[in-house]
């Protein structure tokens, strides 16, 4: 459970991709702990909504992204942001036209760096908060049929190693999580999903416990990357 913040009362963390998945898992525990939780997402968070504001929002439309979360940049700056939107997808490079290209890495990555430059700067003034990036283990090595997602991850990655070295002088600490397959809706429009034993794939609360270890670091230290993983890694064809 996170604890409240230094002198009493509930937190208030955003949490974008929050309406299912990873993000809606992240949220509800949350929430569950007696926060105020702000989901940003397409659709609206469908669980307990006694603590949680949903933002209808589809983050890969940057023309209209500042417009829509400058009420969130205008107000109190949160006590965290936790980044689990974007999506999966995978194929030989030359498959990827140069519009297809654009769309994953402004939903992967672009996105990402437009909320975050939107919510640091009055995080910087608070001097606190946290940052948690979601990265993969397609961050960590390449893959076949990956080229176009690895290279947002890699990239996600190297973003949270500069931006917690920019941030560290300000008190606002930044992380990320790296998962690997986790049996989500993540895999319902693709041709693969990991293997059905619970040893071969994670679940959404494994890594929803590991963004709340990062949340809940003390404010002297950081948690600057995990990597989780199954036991067993095991694909399968769908």
């Amino acid at each position: 459970m996170t604890a409240a913040r230094s002198g009493g009362g509930a937190r208030h963390y955003i949490v974008t991709g929050g309406s299912s998945g990873i993000g809606a898992a992240v949220a509800g525990r949350l929430a569950g702990a007696g926060h105020a939780v702000t989901t940003i997402a397409r659709r609206e968070y469908a669980g307990d909504t006694e603590n949680v504001r949903s933002l209808r929002c589809d983050l890969s439309n940057l023309d209209r992204l500042e417009a829509i979360l400058a009420p969130l940049a205008d107000g109190p700056s949160p006590d965290g942001v936790v980044f689990c939107h974007g999506r999966g997808d995978f194929g030989a490079l030359e498959q990827f036209s140069a519009a297809r290209i654009r769309e994953l890495v402004d939903l992967n990555l672009t996105s990402t760096l437009m909320v975050a430059r939107l919510l640091l700067p009055g995080m910087k003034r608070a001097g606190r908060g946290v940052l948690v990036l979601m990265g993969s283990e397609a961050a960590l090595r390449g893959a076949r049929r990956g080229v176009v997602y690895c290279a947002t991850k890699f990239a996600l990655r190297g973003a949270a190693q500069a931006l917690r070295e920019e941030c560290s002088t300000s008190g606002v600490r930044v992380g990320i999580v790296n998962p690997g397959m986790v049996e989500s809706a993540f895999y319902d429009h693709l041709d693969f999903a990991p293997g059905e034993d619970d040893a071969n794939h994670l679940t959404v609360e494994d890594v929803a416990d590991a963004v709340l270890l990062i949340l809940d670091a003390p404010a002297h230290a950081v948690i600057d990357e995990i990597n989780l993983s199954p036991l067993k890694k095991v694909v399968r064809r769908t």
